[in-house]
């Protein structure tokens, strides 16, 4: 199943929880139980509402977090005159031998 329809049967089936708690209330007096669960479905259909913009908007950034285009590095070996003029500090001598 894919996103949307998940998101479609979840709407559903709060749509039909929606008119079972209209039809708790018309049977039951307008107690403080039944106010709950009216607020309660009330909450859970402005949550779904928040989550289907927010799917619609796309994956969700966090702010200040700049994403960047990866970039491939070829395995190929660099050219050694890159490194002719560089020292080998903290790894020890070319020929093994401390001086």
């Amino acid at each position: 199943m894919s996103l949307q329809d998940e998101l479609t049967a979840v709407e559903r089936s709060l749509d039909g929880l929606v008119r079972s708690v209209g039809r708790l209330e018309a049977q039951l007096d307008a107690c403080l139980d039944i106010r709950r669960l009216r607020s309660d479905t009330d909450h859970l259909r402005e949550s779904l509402t928040l989550l289907k913009q927010s799917v619609a908007a796309g994956p969700p950034r966090r702010p200040g977090v700049v994403v960047e285009e990866m970039v491939t590095i070829s395995d190929a070996p660099y050219n050694a005159a890159l490194w002719t003029d560089a020292e080998d500090e903290g790894l020890g001598s070319r020929n093994g031998h401390a001086p």
